[in-house]
């Protein structure tokens, strides 16, 4: 069923202490981690410091890492994943003296903002899905996995993972309805 690693080779290199191997492995997949922290976290720096730790992370693991047992950006994923929840629940965690500022749902004031304004609700739409819905669509939509690799990074089974992503796309739809041009 599954191919060779493509990333085999270089994680093998990493794991022999080639320097140009992890300068090319942070190259592959440090973007991708930090557009998966960004989505999930919905905040820059967070999202900055989870891509780091992942990378890390991946590096200290490289001479552990064992071919055939799980793909390497599967486990990836993973590992991005759950720094991200982490993350998030250190932030519910927290109390504060008074409720956080909302943001204005209005329409931008300036309408040659108008693509920053879609962006923005397009990011507190996801924000707002419920985490593992959240995680489908950020894995399938925004990192291009396929559906038999996002449901192996999330732990579930294909039928799970197509019925997280229809619950998260119906949610989007309804949050965002109004920006569809009728």
């Amino acid at each position: 069923m599954d191919a060779q690693d493509p990333d085999e080779a270089l994680i093998l290199r990493v794991a022999a202490g080639d320097a140009a191997a992890v300068r090319a492995l942070t190259a592959r997949k440090l973007p991708r981690m930090l557009a998966l922290a960004q989505r999930m976290l919905g905040e820059t720096p967070e999202a900055e410091d989870v891509a780091q730790e992942a990378m890390i992370r991946a590096w200290r693991q490289a001479p552990k890492w064992r071919p055939g047992a799980a793909k390497f950006d599967t486990w990836l994923h993973r590992v991005g994943l759950n720094l991200c929840y982490d993350r998030l629940r250190r932030k519910r965690e927290i109390a504060m003296d008074s409720p956080p500022d909302r943001a204005d749902e209005g329409p931008a004031p300036d309408r040659g903002l108008e693509a920053a304004d879609v962006g923005r609700r397009v990011a507190q739409a996801m924000q707002a899905l419920p985490d593992r819905q959240r995680e489908a669509v950020a894995l399938c939509h925004y990192q291009d996995l396929t559906n038999i690799e996002a449901a192996a990074v999330m732990g579930v089974s294909i039928e799970a993972l197509e019925s997280l992503l229809s619950r998260g796309r119906r949610a989007l739809r309804v949050a965002l309805a109004d920006m569809v041009a009728s």
